[in-house]
């Protein structure tokens, strides 16, 4: 396991075991965690706020955003959904307000 720093609390910003980057929040509740190889951002990754609610899930493709990506309200309800190809935004949806 690789610890890349802390904050001036002392808590460590991130670390890694094996293929699992996570990165943490200050208070250390998981920020965001997913795979990084070769210093790369691979696959699904899941993004954190600092209140504790999941906020965003994507995928990434060496470093880019590739496939879909969903961000979350704090009431778990899905905000919007992007799509991405090798970094590029191919399409963008805003959920309908119900």
């Amino acid at each position: 396991m690789k610890n890349t720093g802390n904050y001036s609390n002392g808590q460590k910003i991130s670390e890694q075991s094996g293929e699992i980057f996570t990165y943490y929040h200050m208070d250390g509740k998981i920020k965001a965690q997913g795979k990084r190889i070769d210093n790369l951002f691979q696959g699904k990754w899941i993004f954190n706020k600092k209140e504790g609610y999941l906020w965003v899930v994507g995928h990434f493709k060496d470093n880019k955003k590739h496939g879909k990506w969903t961000r979350y309200k704090a009431d778990g309800s899905v905000e919007k959904e992007e799509t991405f190809q090798d970094g590029k935004k191919l399409s963008s949806k805003p959920q309908s307000l119900h």
